[in-house]
């Protein structure tokens, strides 16, 4: 592939749409999408009214990367190999000693180190995005609830309580509907929770349009929501802007699946018509498929193999299955990068006056973009010496992936939005150094000159 990427070379720019194109006020945002969750277990399936209330010192638990065991309650900081770095039952970390006892040095036994653990498995998930992150913290709470009323419970079956709240408050019907929490609060006040694209950002696209780029959107949102967040940060006439828009897609799903079990269906009044045989033209879709997509853009390049790279936020479902099914260069946005910005710039005196910040009455969650007192960065971690030998730093298993499966990673598409199109990053690549992809520079965690990386 070489050891540098530029825009200039790609054919189709697509982008994922939460957390890539569209920002979310995520203090704002985060205490709104517990509270959805909560409000339906307290009310709808007769949950403690306690998991309602949280302090802010709370949200220092939500951490990404961590992986939930469905069955014991036990939530996972994984190395690069697959070991158990950090541990909590419920939100009560585990001590080294109890660490050690449960997971020693062992791999844990449901990683997968060759293609990556699946998100959507029936004993564990992996949490891995923004969206994600409050329910890590509500789950986490609800295992303490349980372990409490049951006299230290070892097995535990709330997660179809979990599906069944995700399901209420984000079901296809639930925008047009009004139902649940998330989506009238969004409809009320769109400001409050979103962020609109910078000039910058938007003058970006249009560059790439008139570069000749095939501008694609692709999201798992559904198309009424999709075209809220679009008109409030990109104006009514976002559609413009996209060659081909796919709500819906039901990642990673969309990358993975065969054409046949995921065609592409047309949309009348944002409501799902009949399956479409093959892509012939370019429009406005649901549902569907890579292959599909693919074939399609053969068409309008007229090339045998063009070029695309797909910017988005999720290892899980963006970066990993575009890399992996598609071979797609990959942009991710990693916002824990804009977590180090304050830290470089060490000017605190920039930060946002008082009467600007939201107005949320609840408990505010932290930058979830800085490191989790009891997680420890999200990109390296120390694991216990042998006997009296000094703590080493390892990668995150995170980390790995993001190396692995990333082009490059960027922590918003405002960092880029004003190079030249033709800028030659440099990529990832086991050839380069393991900070080689970050763009405008490596996590702090992994650039400080003491540190040294064990393998």
């Amino acid at each position: 592939m070489g050891q540098h990427f530029s825009l200039a070379t790609c054919d189709m720019v697509g982008f994922d749409l939460d957390h890539t194109l569209c920002r979310y006020n995520v203090p704002e945002s985060t205490p709104l999408i517990y509270n959805s969750f909560a409000q339906f277990l307290v009310k709808e399936k007769g949950y403690d009214k306690e998991l309602l209330n949280v302090t802010p010192e709370d949200w220092d638990f939500c951490c990404k990367g961590l992986a939930l065991d469905l069955e014991d309650g036990n939530f996972l900081k994984l190395a690069d190999n697959g070991t158990v770095l950090r541990a909590s039952h419920g939100t009560k970390m585990m001590t080294p000693a109890v660490l050690a006892e449960a997971y020693g040095k062992k791999e844990w036994k449901h990683f997968l180190s060759d293609t990556g653990m699946a998100c959507r498995s029936g004993k564990y998930y992996f949490y891995d995005n923004y969206f994600d992150l409050p329910g890590a913290l509500l789950c986490a709470r609800v295992v303490d609830y349980l372990t409490k009323q049951n006299n230290g419970q070892k097995t535990f079956d709330f997660w179809k309580d979990i599906v069944a709240a995700i399901q209420h408050n984000y079901k296809m019907s639930a925008f047009k509907e009004n139902c649940g929490i998330y989506f009238p609060e969004i409809k009320r006040d769109p400001g409050r929770y979103l962020h609109s694209c910078p000039e910058s950002v938007k003058k970006w696209l249009r560059q790439l349009k008139n570069a000749g780029k095939i501008l694609l959107l692709i999201t798992s949102s559904h198309s009424d929501y999709c075209r809220l967040l679009c008109e409030y940060i990109l104006g009514n006439d976002f559609a413009d802007l996209f060659d081909i828009v796919i709500t819906n897609a039901l990642k990673p799903g969309f990358f993975s699946h065969l054409p046949n079990q995921r065609p592409f269906r047309i949309l009348e009044n944002d409501e799902e018509q009949e399956a479409l045989p093959s892509l012939d033209k370019p429009g406005w879709y649901s549902q569907g498929n890579a292959v599909h997509l693919y074939e399609l853009l053969k068409k309008m390049t007229g090339k045998p193999e063009p070029k695309v790279v797909y910017f988005g936020d999720s290892m899980h479902s963006d970066i990993f299955p575009a890399r992996h099914y598609s071979n797609w260069e990959t942009v991710l946005i990693l916002e824990e990068l804009r977590g180090d910005e304050g830290t470089r710039r060490q000017r605190p005196e920039e930060s946002e006056p008082l009467e600007k910040k939201g107005k949320y009455e609840g408990p505010k969650a932290k930058p979830l973009n800085t490191s989790s007192k009891k997680w420890g960065s999200f990109f390296i971690d120390s694991i216990l010496g042998l006997e009296n030998t000094e703590d080493s730093l390892v990668y995150t298993w995170c980390c790995k992936r993001i190396s692995t499966y990333s082009t490059i990673a960027i922590p918003s598409i405002e960092a880029i939005a004003e190079l030249p199109l033709d800028y030659k990053f440099t990529r990832f690549s086991s050839s380069n150094s393991k900070t080689a992809g970050y763009y405008p520079n490596p996590p702090l965690a992994l650039s400080s000159d003491d540190i040294l990386i064990t393998k």
